[in-house]
């Protein structure tokens, strides 16, 4: 089962299928993987799959730049994820290299680097290591695990222990 429960997943004609789908991409920005996982789910067959694809595209439903831009903002904003995971995320989602570039382009570099600030001063006030090495690897640790780049989290770290 795709979706992990006991019973058999319902079958839909295609009709159905895009009329679902379309409620589907309606209720949040979805990546054209996502959809297409779906659709595969419900039953459908490849040609009926990206034929419903199209259709989603060309309705407006279904837009992949839209997708990473809304999944950077979301990422970053809300989660406090660095350019690194955000980036390995949109990979996951297939999406293509030029449009992870250009999604990314939703990150200011200035929040970006106030954010990480913010991150690690919330870390370091809830580390109880009193050795200054050990404080400065965990507090590396646990921003190079939210995927920010380890110069900017070694630069952060110095700001905040010296400072």
């Amino acid at each position: 089962m795709i979706d992990g429960s006991d019973k058999p997943q319902k079958k839909f004609t295609p009709v159905q299928a895009k009329l679902k789908a379309e409620g589907f991409c309606a209720y949040q920005e979805r990546a054209q993987q996502e959809v297409r996982e779906k659709l595969y789910s419900w039953g459908l067959y490849s040609r009926d799959v990206e034929q419903i694809i199209g259709q989603l595209i060309e309705d407006n439903f279904l837009n992949e730049e839209r997708f990473a831009r809304a999944y950077v903002r979301g990422k970053f904003n809300i989660k406090g994820w660095g350019r690194i995971k955000i980036k390995q995320g949109l990979k996951l989602k297939k999406i293509s290299a030029p449009l992870v570039r250009i999604a990314m382009t939703e990150i200011n570099a200035s929040d970006y680097f106030a954010r990480l600030e913010s991150i690690l001063v919330k870390k370091n006030a809830l580390i109880r290591e009193e050795n200054v090495y050990k404080r400065k690897n965990k507090l590396a640790q646990y921003a190079l695990g939210r995927g920010y780049e380890s110069n900017l989290v070694w630069e952060a770290i110095g700001g905040i222990l010296e400072g």
